[in-house]
């Protein structure tokens, strides 16, 4: 259940950051450098739903708050999109320390996009608010096993993705100002930005598999912040299932209840 203060770091987010309401975009293509144009924002907060858990616009799946993260592990499957049906359209999948109701997110995932009919497959990490930058070591296809994690030494973070399936790996640690250490994440995600700087149209993933109960990678979709080490069920009160909206209300990515031992989930894609 969401907070007192949970909440009130929520709207301080929302009224820090732009407007992102979704709407149609033309597609944006990547450039052929590691840097693209992209980005993986805090949570914009819709409201709450009437069985208290929330409602956003650009994030669907789970978070977990407290104080002092200093990891989080996940892993999920690559979704495969379907391009014909919302051609120029964007998903991200993903771990990462804060942004629930602070103004960071360290994180890492993978992409899957729709350029026109045509996907796009894709490992990316970002330190938010500096831009995201496409993994190329770590090429993906739907279907891939992933698992990531970030982490916090005292001074940096290190994110870290693997995929499971290739063998292939990446790291990078960053130090990131303003880091507050107050929730951690495991997301499918609405991306940012059309040239209007709004929330880019989310593409058909069918579903989005995220914990050891899908990917059989053993101890993932865990976290560790100043009192709490273990699988998302283990924060209790302080887990927040995550519904994405339209800025009109209405569901567009929809996620299940916790399995049973607490680590793993689907988010369902219902609408752009």
């Amino acid at each position: 259940m969401l907070s007192k203060l949970g909440i009130l770091g929520i709207l301080l987010v929302t009224a820090i950051l732009p407007a992102l309401a979704q709407a149609p975009s033309e597609p944006i293509s990547l450039l052929t450098t590691t840097a693209f144009a992209r980005q993986h924002a805090p949570m914009k907060f819709y409201g709450l739903r009437p069985d208290a858990s929330v409602s956003s616009t650009n994030w669907s799946g789970y978070a977990v708050t407290g104080t002092s993260f200093t990891s989080a592990l996940g892993s999920w499957t690559v979704p495969a999109v379907n391009c014909t049906k919302t051609p120029n359209t964007y998903s991200a999948f993903w771990v990462g320390i804060d942004g629930y109701s602070s103004k960071t997110v360290e994180q890492t995932g993978t992409l899957s996009d729709c350029s026109g009919e045509t996907p796009q497959y894709l490992a990316w990490y970002e330190f938010y608010p500096a831009g995201s930058i496409e993994i190329t070591s770590v090429p993906v296809k739907p279907g891939n096993k992933m698992s990531a994690e970030v982490s916090y030494n005292g001074s940096e973070f290190t994110i870290k993705i693997t995929d499971e399936t290739t063998g292939k790996s990446f790291s990078k640690s960053q130090k990131v100002a303003g880091a507050k250490r107050s929730s951690a994440e495991w997301i499918a995600e609405a991306p940012c930005c059309t040239s209007g700087g709004d929330i880019l149209p989310l593409s058909d993933f069918g579903t989005g598999s995220f914990g050891e109960d899908y990917t059989e990678v053993n101890d993932t979709n865990y976290a560790t912040d100043s009192s709490v080490t273990g699988p998302i069920s283990d924060f209790g009160s302080n887990v927040e299932k995550i519904t994405m909206v339209s800025s009109k209300g209405k569901d567009e990515a929809v996620p299940t209840a916790l399995t049973t031992d607490g680590t793993s989930f689907k988010v369902a894609w219902k609408s752009e």
